[in-house]
C-alpha cells in the first residue's frame, strides 16, 4: 500500500467518524491531520478533552519491507494480555486476602494469649 492510498483510507475514515460524531450532537475540533479532540464534561462538572487518532499501521518491519498489520491477531493477543492481566490480579488479591486473614488470626491468638495470662 502507497503512502497516497494509507492517506486516502485514513481520511475516509476519519471524515466517517467525524460524520458520526457530528450526528450524535459532539463537537469536533481537528487538531492534526489525522487526530480530532472531542470537548467533554466529567462527572463532577471539569472540561476535558477526548482525543481520537486515526492511523492505517503498516506492520512489524522485515527486511525488505513490512510484514502486513494483522488486526485480528493483535485483538487476541490483546484479549490474552488481558486475560492475563485480570489472572495476576486475582492471584494478587487472594494471596493478600489469605495474609489478612493469617494476620488476623494471629492478632486474635496473641489477645487470647494475653488474655488468659492476665487472667
Amino acid at each position: 500500500m502507497t503512502t497516497a492510498m494509507e492517506t486516502a483510507l485514513r481520511n475516509t475514515y476519519l471524515a466517517r467518524i467525524i460524520e458520526a460524531l457530528l450526528a450524535a450532537g459532539e463537537q469536533t475540533l481537528q487538531v492534526g491531520s489525522n487526530e480530532i479532540s472531542l470537548p467533554c464534561v466529567d462527572a463532577e462538572g471539569n472540561e476535558a478533552f477526548v482525543n481520537i487518532k486515526v492511523s492505517v499501521p503498516r506492520g512489524t518491519r522485515v527486511d525488505g519491507g513490512y510484514a502486513p498489520y494483522d488486526g485480528f491477531a493483535a485483538a487476541e493477543a490483546y484479549a490474552i494480555d488481558l486475560k492475563e492481566k485480570e489472572e495476576k490480579r486475582k492471584a494478587t488479591e487472594a494471596k493478600k486476602a489469605a495474609k489478612i486473614a493469617a494476620d488476623k488470626a494471629k492478632r486474635e491468638a496473641k489477645a487470647a494469649k494475653a488474655k488468659a495470662d492476665g487472667e
